[in-house]
């Protein structure tokens, strides 16, 4: 789920630098400055200097976003869209403010605290500067996920072997490592209790759109209509989506005719509104502008529109004539989709797309220009999928009878309900998201919303808007909102918005042994790992973020009319409407689905269940993965028998919140600067970083909150030794207690550990407190080398973490003793997880990639993209990993 950022660098006396690597020997050597001048250590594209971007670290645009706003003005825009969070129930004064600085509210909701505003660029400044004002994001798009894996051969896969896996089918057990639900406990959770299969829960997908014709979304296993409803989220006017079409007035149609942009239709006689939905507005995208699937793009669909009933006719098969059988009901009304084009039942390969309606009247058309002030238009909108994303998503979470035999995704008997946020090329907008996320939860009543698409944001902390509209919605409406992390690692603090709001569940992408081999043709030796670009945390406040891991492959639903995916690394072929992706995007709507069977189970036996507890349930229960770090996967690989028996007990945990200590390059900018809610040190040794075999204690301030004993039992998750604490704690209710935590890590590297914070008089532990340190080589002078050996499993990364010298103009990486024939890359990052060099996950690899466009042994990423404050990580295998740019 995400998009390219552009995020915030600072310099320090020494920056921490982070790398991954495989190979059995790798120099790195830090070159200080010659007669080249140094570059500025933020970059030339980061606006403000260290000082200044410290000094506004209350500042509620936040520098991202300050970015944004400079390149409109660069543009000479004369208006920028802003999402703005303030108090429940003060929009209307915020709306009031608006409009005196010369802005048109768009969307607002009052008891969210949210409005949705076109302003004058030169205004925004001063927005963002009102007292009732707690955060404004810009609109931005963000990218739709690629979750495709990587076709290229690998020399020792399954494929190249002549040894491959069986492909999917009718035959595969309901426990399978395709679609590998199993290793969540699904399986086994619907196995023990058919009746808590998801059904009486509704999820929603907030995405491309799930296509209505896919036989695995057709049903429940109750026989209830898997798709609840179908929406279109984007704006029909600030938003350049084609199927939003503005109806033109004045059609009167006499004596069974009328003529419109010099063609002739027929219709009854009446006064209508008519627009033209031309195909080839699309064609950017998936679709390609073959709207009917006729292998053209040239196609232009007439609407009809009568106002007074709100009777709409589409005319889909294209005869200029709008007779009752063109009548077009939306899908909340009519249970029904119809279609474009006519399938041929002897093709593999729909030649027909399924499509609904809506309908907005009287919509301002005053966000649009300054010369719209006033005005209004009715709406119809053409309700189609904008890509394959949803529906793999969909299949995923709540697909039944994958291949028409027992393949089910995680809850089969629950019922969607389909937000398309994404448009059909530029991506999903930031206003989609928030506002399709406000009528999932507030309009559709759905009960756990997936949502597989973001991105990084500057300052990752979760408090920027769709952050707090995300909280309030899960607090008021007691929805769980679940989120992909991400796929910008393995990097650390790669986790992107809005996977980073504190009660939205994060979810990173595990892979199992089972997966590798049939999935990708790959063998490989851990039972159960991390995909390489599954994102890291922590939080740039420390937080926890992942929560937790989910598989992050999958065979899945794609949309009927696009013939099925080739899977060449595992030596097999899909048929149409199935492809198989990878992504925390996959991960995502597993932990989706998991929620839904809890969520059932709930409901079935009359119990009680509070998204904290929910939380509180799945993160007590993960399985620890023993050879990933905490910061990596959080508590760990969901467990939802293990999860249901706590929230059987009717889990109630108690509350405590957490400050803790917090060192890095932005964590003066934090709201409380240098505070947090878990412990993250990545400074230099010389700013106050950990160094290794070298105590340093941490002060981490817990406050009980909420009632319970004031007995708080500590002891560790995930501790390779370097952390201690006392084994209790007594905390007065909102009085805060300090617990100091020692940390003396044997090795330089990045270590972690989750201090779990357990009231003994409560099911299941009560709070989760990350504790993540880096302790980095110090490169000495003359030759401000550091050399590291070793060795890596296919598809895994290793790290390595050293203190960039002042004044240091470049890093010059060697990567030697690579084995024969083994594809082996390193990265380079930067301190914030932003790659400093193309990373796409087929370039640089040893024995694999074109030696003309790198060199994979032997690379000085220089200029300000590797400024003296970077980072450099180097990672083998898994190029099999998503292309996609982001969470999800």
């Amino acid at each position: 789920m995400s998009r390219p950022l552009t995020r915030r660098r600072h310099g320090l006396t020494a920056a921490v630098l982070a790398a991954a690597m495989t190979g059995s020997l790798m120099g790195l050597s830090a070159l200080p400055a010659q007669a080249a001048p140094v570059p500025h250590p933020l970059g030339t594209d980061v606006p403000d200097s260290p000082k200044k971007a410290l000094e506004s670290r209350h500042d509620k645009l936040g520098s991202h976003d300050r970015t944004l706003l400079q390149k409109a003005e660069s543009k000479k825009a004369k208006s920028v869209t802003v999402l703005v969070a303030t108090a429940p129930g003060e929009t209307e004064a915020l709306r009031e403010k608006v409009t005196q600085l010369g802005g048109r509210v768009g969307e607002f909701s009052d008891r969210l605290g949210y409005v949705r505003a076109t302003v004058p660029t030169g205004k925004v400044t001063a927005l963002a500067g009102l007292s009732s004002v707690r955060a404004v994001d810009l609109n931005e798009t963000f990218k739709i996920p690629d979750p495709s894996p990587v076709t290229a051969t690998d020399r020792k896969s399954g494929a190249s072997t002549g040894i491959t896996p069986a492909a999917p089918g009718k035959n595969t057990p309901a426990d399978n490592p395709y679609l590998p639900t199993g290793e969540t406990g699904a399986n086994d959770f619907t196995a023990a209790h058919p009746a808590w299969d998801g059904r009486g829960v509704t999820v929603g997908i907030l995405d491309t759109g799930v296509d209505g014709a896919h036989p695995a979304l057709q049903k429940t296993t109750t026989g209830s209509p898997k798709i609840k409803n179908w929406v279109t989220a984007t704006d029909p006017v600030t938003d350049a989506d084609p199927t939003w079409l503005q109806m033109s007035h004045g059609v009167t149609v006499s004596d069974g005719t009328f003529r419109y942009g010099g063609a002739d239709y027929k219709a009854p006689d009446g006064a209508y509104e008519f627009q033209v939905f031309d195909g080839d507005t699309t064609y950017s995208s998936e679709l390609r502008g073959d709207i009917n699937r006729d292998g053209d793009y040239t196609d232009s669909f007439g609407v009809l529109y009568r106002e007074s009933d709100h009777r709409i006719w589409v005319d889909a098969d294209l005869d200029r004539t709008f007779g009752d059988g063109d009548v077009v009901e939306p899908y909340a009304k009519s249970g029904k989709f119809a279609a474009f084009g006519q399938d041929d039942p002897d093709t593999a390969v729909a030649e027909s797309m399924p499509f609904t309606i809506e309908h907005r009247d009287d919509v301002d058309l005053s966000p649009r220009d300054g010369t719209s002030v006033g005005k209004s238009a009715d709406f119809v909108n053409i309700g189609i999928v904008s890509g394959s994303h949803a529906t793999h998503v969909a299949g995923i979470a709540t697909g039944n009878g994958l291949f028409g035999g027992r393949m089910n995704g995680a809850a089969p008997g629950a019922q969607i309900v389909s937000e398309r946020v994404c448009l059909f090329a530029s991506g999903c907008t930031s206003h989609a998201l928030a506002e399709g996320m406000i009528d999932a939860v507030v309009n559709q009543h759905v009960d756990v919303v997936n949502l597989s698409i973001g991105g990084l944001p500057a300052l990752n902390d979760g408090n920027n808007v769709r952050s707090v509209l995300y909280n309030r919605l899960i607090d008021d409406y007691g929805v769980q909102i679940v989120s992909s992390a991400g796929n910008d690692g393995p990097g650390m603090n790669t986790v992107a918005d809005p996977a980073v709001s504190d009660k939205v569940l994060a979810v990173g992408a595990s892979v199992s042994k089972d997966t590798w081999w049939a999935d990708y043709g790959s063998r490989v030796t851990a039972r159960q790992s991390l995909f390489p670009f599954s994102a890291r945390g922590p939080r740039e406040d420390g937080g926890m973020k992942p929560e937790v891991v989910a598989p992050g492959a999958a065979v899945s639903s794609i949309p009927t009319w696009m013939p099925g995916e080739g899977v060449p690394e595992a030596g097999y072929e899909l048929p149409a409407g199935y492809g198989m992706f990878n992504g925390t995007s996959m991960a995502s709507p597993q932990a989706t689905g998991d929620v839904a069977l809890l969520l059932s189970a709930a409901s079935a036996t009359a119990t009680k269940v509070a998204p904290a507890a929910l939380r509180s349930a799945l993160l007590s229960s993960a399985t620890h993965l023993d050879d990933q770090p905490a910061y990596a996967q959080g508590a760990g690989l969901i467990d939802v028998p293990a999860a249901w028996k706590l929230l059987a007990k009717h889990i109630s945990p108690t509350m405590y919140t957490v400050r803790a200590p917090v060192c890095g390059v932005l964590a003066g900018m934090l709201p409380t600067p240098k505070s947090g809610t878990g412990v993250y040190n990545r400074c230099a040794a010389g700013d106050g970083g950990q160094v290794a075999d070298r105590s340093k204690n941490y002060d981490v301030r817990l406050t009980r909150t909420g009632s319970g004993s004031a007995l708080a039992l500590l002891s560790w998750v995930g501790n390779d030794g370097a952390f201690s604490a006392p084994h209790t704690v007594l905390l007065t209710k909102g009085k805060e207690t300090t617990v100091t935590v020692q940390a003396r890590p044997r090795s330089a590297g990045a270590h972690s550990a989750l201090l779990r914070v357990d009231d003994p008089l409560t099911p299941g532990v009560d709070k989760l407190v990350p504790v993540t340190v880096v302790a980095a080589a110090d490169p000495a002078k003359p030759s401000y080398a550091v050399s590291a050996k070793g060795s890596v499993d296919r598809n895994g990364t290793r790290s390595v973490f050293v203190t960039v010298p002042e004044g240091a103009a470049a890093l010059k990486v060697d990567l030697s003793g690579v084995a024969d024939g083994s594809q082996t890359r390193f990265l380079a990052v930067d301190p914030q997880g932003m790659p400093v060099e193309d990373s796409a996950v087929s370039r640089c690899y040893t024995h694999f990639s074109d030696p003309a466009d790198c060199a994979p042994p032997t690379r000085a990423p220089t200029s300000n993209r590797c400024p003296a404050s970077g980072s450099s990580r180097w990672s083998r295998g898994a190029r099999r990993r998503s292309r996609r740019t982001r969470t999800g």
